[in-house]
């Protein structure tokens, strides 16, 4: 976790965060850099004797300093959008360390791509496979590729962020990836890089994982037959984080040791993508209780709302909650923690024993994956300031959100 309590008082590393609210004002997010560094620790250690490249994905959490955080560490990114490129550059990433995911590549990202030469488009589509070849025979280059496979796989985690079963719209069909590598063997425009496959977000099972990286390996073996080698097996990410207090996490370090033999024993480069498992558990929600309304439910209304942390209305998800101060005199009760926007869904959690006063701090946890990045502009509310947290040190990495900022694009037009 990113936060500890001492005398009472809840630390992120050895900052009080009630100070940090006071300070920036709330909702803020925060984050601990030496629990991102931790974490992503846990991979290299697992991987350092072998051929890899860890390829963070910007949809986590793309924040600037974050990402150039993990670039100075040695991550490469993972993207899904023109936008995250230019992210990636302006941290200074290196485009051979960038892998393209996602299914409606534009003709513009793709060009993009191609220009600042980019170490793999991930394939998604027969369609997708025209429009690079045609983009790239008028640029005369080869485009590198790896096949997204759709492996029919359940991830055994919510339907909303389980990729890789049939029904859902990403990559190919496993049975079709032998006929779409022989295409791109024939053509003078695109290179056969390596092979990619994410079966789901949040995964806390390894066996689901260990099934689809022994298809794909399977699909790698067949294609050498036809003469076709490949550079890289991506496994994308997924691994889940421990959401609740009594949840069990997965262990990193050992689940990459038994990922990655078979990959390397055929001299293969192991691309993996981990997101959430990196920044999830490093990132903090500040917000602030205004009142404390007692109705048929308890409710404590803060300041914060699903414009700001979307993923309870969202996904009914779960995010523990702590007080800033812990209260010696006072009784904790049963509430719903809920936001002011004018909607039922707006709450951050239901049932939940708290000992709060009005005007008091309470600590969201495990939202620096997927927290800022979903956020919006509903009801005209402000997105919020961001801060890192280096032992008793913080700096803010991101300015909250003015009036004049959001409406700055917008023309007001007399008709």
């Amino acid at each position: 976790m990113a936060v500890t309590y001492q005398n009472g008082i809840l630390l992120c590393e050895n900052v009080d965060v009630e100070g940090i609210a006071e300070k920036f004002g709330t909702p803020v997010y925060v984050y601990s850099k030496n629990k991102i560094l931790d974490s992503l620790s846990k991979y290299q250690k697992a991987l350092n004797s072998h051929r890899y490249l860890i390829c963070y994905p910007l949809k986590t959490n793309y924040s600037l300093s974050i990402l150039s955080l993990l670039k100075r560490h040695g991550c490469g990114f993972d993207i899904a959008s023109e936008g995250e490129l230019q992210r990636v550059l302006a941290v200074g990433g290196n485009p051979e360390q960038v892998v393209f995911s996602g299914v409606g590549k534009s003709k513009k990202e793709i060009e993009m791509s191609l220009e600042y030469k980019i170490y793999s488009l991930h394939l998604e589509s027969w369609e997708e496979l025209d429009r690079i070849e045609e983009i790239a025979r008028s640029k005369n280059v080869r485009a590198p590729l790896g096949v997204r496979v759709n492996p029919g796989i359940d991830s055994q985690t919510h339907h909303n962020i389980s990729t890789g079963i049939k029904e859902s719209k990403f990559g190919v069909p496993v049975e079709e990836a032998g006929e779409l590598y022989q295409r791109i063997k024939h053509s003078p425009y695109l290179e056969a890089k390596g092979i990619h496959c994410f079966i789901g977000s949040q995964v806390t099972k390894l066996s689901p994982i260990l099934e689809a990286r022994d298809l794909i390996i399977d699909v790698v073996d067949s294609l050498e037959v036809y003469g076709i080698k490949l550079e890289y097996i991506d496994l994308g990410g997924g691994f889940g984080i421990a959401y609740r207090p009594d949840e069990i996490e997965p262990d990193v370090s050992s689940w990459v040791r038994e990922i990655v033999e078979p990959v390397a024993a055929r001299g293969l480069r192991l691309i993996l993508e981990p997101g959430r498992s990196v920044v999830g558990q490093a990132g903090i929600l500040l917000t602030r209780v205004e009142y404390l309304k007692k109705t048929t439910r308890n409710f404590a209304i803060v300041d914060a709302s699903f414009t700001d942390l979307l993923r309870p209305a969202l996904y009914d998800a779960y995010h523990n909650i702590l007080p800033a101060h812990k209260h010696s005199n006072v009784k904790p009760f049963l509430c719903d923690v809920v936001g002011p926007v004018c909607e039922n869904t707006d709450f951050l959690a239901r049932d939940r024993w708290l000992a709060v006063q009005q005007g008091d701090v309470l600590a969201v946890l495990s939202v620096g994956a997927y927290g800022l990045v979903m956020s919006s502009n509903y009801s005209s509310r402000f997105r919020p300031a961001e801060v890192i947290v280096d032992g008793n040190q913080v700096f803010e990495i991101r300015r909250r959100e003015t009036i004049a900022e959001q409406i700055q694009n917008e023309i007001v037009v007399y008709v």
